[in-house]
């Protein structure tokens, strides 16, 4: 057993407060009859430590306690503080010792790193105090010159006010005070200097000068008015720059007149700031001293005393630069341009000599010399130093004149520059046809990579008449391939128009028929790319390559009735008409079943006057599309275009057995309709109806029938049952509510466009026939509550026919401006509000303005027989007979097909056999 007592039995440590440690104070039995015994608090037993250690003779620990005691307490409540971690442990003796030796280590290492820590100090003090210096330091040197100030001179001091921004604002503010000035101020300034006769009250006439001593002047309101016109004008005119992207507010930006503008704001060169000269000087100078093997810091040099006018300065600044940089070809450039005459040759000179494998520096020179031999000298000099220079081969072969010798250096540069293509094409277009052909073989061996060789090996065949028997580009595309040197199709594409501008259709074609299908996979969009580019290429005026294009297009999808007519619209456009017949004749045959093939190649055929032709297509299309419903209009169309009546009544009848569709059916009706007889087409349409209740074309047909039969109620009845069969027909709707305001039953005619707005909601067609009908009525407020109304239902691209009604009908004269504005920033360039548009400068006389807008309208929506007939009759005033005819021949080639009194002209029965010119003088003299 060992003799260490066991824990209960041994003594307490020194300085041990029993239950202190877990924070009990005081305890309570059962016997006590109050609250428990309070322990002494926090002070008490910090004093108690403190004595106890004052008893022991920790002096410094009593001191560092009461130290602390003055320090921040929130530290002790932080967890990462470790400063008062043990601040509640005992202090002993070695701790005292601890704190004792540390104390004694700081300040031995504070002794020795003062002197150093001071000096560094002192020195950055004395940096900080030169960098920035304070105000009384910087006029130090002023007040001392305060000395020689005299007494007279110090009380003419002017005093010192505050100068501040702040404050000078404020006071400036003050003192400026503006007020209104009255009209009839302006207006007596305006006619300074006038002389009126005016009549005064006793009836004697007055001339008065100037202001007169009436009271009050009378306001020019024209002025005014003529003023603001303007304003919105310029407004307008910004709003219609919008393109289509966005809205009307915004504008697009004219480069070449926003450049121009530019080099109008810019200063001239003779009025370049002294100021600024002298700064770039010294900045320059700077450079150039701090680095004086800086090339382009001496070219700056001079090129600023150039600018300042200073050519002498420049010439020797540059000449400095050369000496400094006698390897800088630049530098030396500088120099022979700043010199003229002797001087730049002189220069030049010193500069081979110390540049003498300057292709640059030799050009210049042989630019130098005036004579033809000479500067052929000075090549031949340039290239016994570099022989291996293109460059100066070329610029050889272009100063000879006869062909031979320019063979002969060709020749030459060939065998010491075996890879330069340029150089082999131009010998090879020297050299006679079989020559050139060995040439290009060589030129093969040595640039298996080019395409340009292979390029002209091509022509050169098309040249000799064997363009179509020998394919080169075909073992051009194998070779390229092999050697990783294919271009891109884009690059082909640029390369077959290259050879079409110069007159080489075949190798044209050739180069696009081996190379357009290079780099696209059948996984890629092959058909619309190809389309893409021939479209492009018609852009650019490259119609050969376009037909190329095309034709590997055909070759890879023979059956695209897409691609078909495309090629088919390039030769209407661009061809003769023997190669549209020769296109449509193949597409036919490769695609028989499209109609729409058929009966272009027979429009083509009986445009053309070839009648029989045309019915020999036809007759082919039946045989290929039985039954199909085109084919058998086309063909009774042809045949009542050409009076045969009867033959066109019999393909009708034959048509509505073979294709009983709702179209055949309205077209025999109509056919009756136009030839007179009412009564067969009536019976006809009731035939339709039977067995197409939902074709409003054909409700409105018999209510239009019996309006003409005079039968007034049959109509009615008509249109109303047609509403409850087809209620989402807009124009049944609006035939419907006509009737109704012919037979003067307005509310009638009100309560069936109600009814039509609820059936087919946001309709803008409806809303304007609601607005017109209250206009009619003489019922100008309720039309302007309608518009309103209509234009917060309506979607805004579609608005274009509310705002042109507004703009004309509900708008006074001098507003109409401001609400054209108005509209083109809330609709998207819709014609009809371009019409209406260029309309308002039409009035204003405005010609070429109201013409420019006119032609937005066509160009937006060609289709719009309206827009036509408005710059017909706008032509017919203030046109010429060319620019007339040209209108016509482009809306003949557009065959327009809709707008509101287009149709109602073209489709009515009286003009069912005119042409597209006549139904457009037609609607024309309908206009108002």
């Amino acid at each position: 057993m060992t003799g260490r007592r066991d824990f209960l039995s041994q003594a307490a440590p020194q300085n041990y407060v029993a239950g202190l440690g877990r924070g009990a104070t005081g305890f309570t039995t059962r016997s006590d009859l109050g609250p428990a015994r309070e322990g002494p608090s926090e002070d008490q037993i910090k004093e108690a430590l403190a004595k106890r250690a004052a008893q022991l003779g920790f002096g410094d620990a009593v001191s560092g306690k009461k130290e602390e005691e003055d320090e921040n307490e929130e530290r002790f409540q932080d967890p990462d503080n470790e400063v008062g971690l043990f601040a509640g442990g005992v202090y002993d003796k070695d701790d005292d010792e601890a704190d004792r030796i540390y104390r004694e280590i700081d300040e031995k290492m504070d002794k020795r790193r003062r002197a150093r820590r001071e000096a560094r100090e002192k020195s950055e003090q004395e940096e900080y105090e030169r960098k920035n210096p304070k105000i009384q330091q910087q006029f130090a040197d002023l007040k001392r010159g305060l000395e020689s100030v005299t007494e007279e001179e110090w009380a003419a001091l002017p005093e010192v006010g505050d100068l501040t921004g702040k404050n000078r604002r404020s006071k400036q503010a003050r003192q400026q005070r503006f007020y209104a000035v009255p009209d009839s101020v302006l207006a007596a300034a305006g006619s300074a200097g006038e002389l009126g006769t005016t009549v005064v009250d006793d009836g004697a006439a007055s001339t008065t000068g100037g202001a007169s001593a009436q009271d009050g002047t009378m306001t020019n309101f024209a002025k005014i008015g003529q003023a603001r016109d303007k304003v919105l004008q310029v407004r307008l005119d910004q709003a219609s720059q919008s393109g289509t992207a966005t809205s009307g507010s915004a504008t697009s930006v004219d480069p070449k007149g926003y450049l121009t503008s530019l080099a109008k704001s810019q200063l001239p060169e003779s009025a370049a700031q002294v100021g600024d000269i002298n700064r770039v000087r010294e900045l320059l100078e700077s450079v150039i001293k701090t680095n004086p093997n800086n090339g382009p810091g001496w070219i700056a040099a001079a090129r600023v005393e150039e600018l300042a006018g200073k050519i002498v300065a420049a010439r020797n600044v540059i000449a400095r630069g050369c000496e400094h940089c006698p390897k800088n070809e630049d530098v030396w450039l500088e120099n022979i341009r700043l010199n003229e005459g002797r001087n730049s040759k002189i220069i030049a000179a010193q500069a081979i000599q110390k540049n003498n494998r300057s292709v640059r520096l030799w050009v210049e020179a042989m630019k130098l010399e005036d004579d033809t031999r000479s500067k052929k000298r000075v090549i031949r000099h340039a290239l016994d130093h570099i022989p291996e220079s293109e460059a100066l081969w070329k610029e050889a072969v272009n100063l000879e004149e006869d062909p031979d010798d320019a063979r002969l250096l060709l020749a030459k540069a060939t065998e010491l520059i075996p890879l330069s293509v340029d150089l082999w094409l131009a010998l090879a277009r020297l050299e006679t046809p079989e020559n050139a052909q060995k040439v290009l073989n060589k030129a093969r061996k040595h640039c298996p990579t080019s395409h340009e060789i292979w390029i002209a090996a091509a022509r050169l065949q098309e040249q000799l008449g064997q363009g179509e028997k020998v394919n080169v580009m075909k073992r051009a595309a194998q070779v390229l391939v092999k050697e990783s040197a294919m271009p891109k199709r884009e690059e082909w594409i640029a390369e077959a128009e290259k050879c079409e501008q110069e007159g080489a259709i075949i190798t044209c074609g050739a180069i696009v028929r081996e190379t357009l299908g290079y780099g696209l996979d059948e996984d890629d969009d092959r058909k619309d790319t190809w389309l893409d580019d021939a479209r492009a290429s018609i852009n650019r005026g490259m119609y050969e390559t376009a037909r190329a294009i095309y034709a590997y297009a055909l070759r890879v999808f023979p059956t695209s009735k897409t691609i078909w007519l495309a090629a088919a619209d390039l030769e209407r456009n661009h061809g003769s008409r023997e190669d549209l017949w020769q296109v449509l004749e193949k597409a036919v045959n490769a695609v028989p079943r499209s109609e729409v093939l058929w009966m272009m190649l027979a429009k083509e055929k009986w445009q053309a006057g070839e009648i029989d032709n045309a019915r020999r297509v036809l007759a082919r299309a039946f045989q290929q599309n039985p039954n199909n419903e085109d084919i058998w209009l086309a063909a009774v169309k042809l045949e009542a275009e050409n009076g045969q009546i009867e033959q066109a009544r019999g393909l009708l009848k034959t048509a509505r057995q073979e294709a009983p569709t709702d179209r055949v059916w309205m077209k025999s009706a109509a056919f009756e309709w136009q030839l007179g007889d009412l009564d067969a087409a009536l019976d006809l349409v009731q035939q339709a109806l039977n067995l197409f209740p939902a074709s409003a074309k054909l409700w409105m047909m018999k209510g239009q029938i019996y309006e003409d039969l005079d039968k007034p109620l049959q109509a009615r009845e008509a249109y109303s049952t047609g509403v409850k069969a087809v209620p989402k027909s807009v124009p049944l709707w609006l035939l419907y509510s006509r009737l109704e305001e012919k037979l003067g039953q307005l509310p009638k005619a009100r309560s069936v466009l109600d009814r039509a707005r609820l059936a087919v909601p946001k309709s803008a067609e409806l809303w304007c026939e609601s607005v017109r009908v209250e206009r009619r009525a003489q019922n100008t407020k309720q039309a302007e509550s309608l518009m309103e109304r209509a234009l917060r239902d309506v979607a805004k691209p579609d608005q274009g026919i509310l705002w042109s009604e507004k703009i004309w009908h509900l708008t006074t004269r001098p507003q109409r401006k401001p609400r054209a504005l108005e509209a083109i920033k809330e609709v998207d360039n819709d014609p009809s509000l371009l019409v209406a548009v260029a309309r308002i400068f039409w009035g204003e006389r405005r010609l070429e303005k109201a013409q420019n807008w006119f032609e937005k309208a066509l160009v937006r929506d060609a289709d719009l027989g309206d827009s036509w007939a408005w710059y017909y009759k706008f032509l017919l005033e203030h046109g010429t007979e060319e620019k007339r005819q040209e209108v016509i021949s482009k809306c003949v080639g557009v065959e327009p097909r809709h707008g509101e009194v287009w149709q109602a002209v073209a489709k009515d029965p009286k003009n069912a056999r005119k042409n597209v010119e006549e139904i457009l003088k037609l609607v024309t003299a309908e206009l108002q």
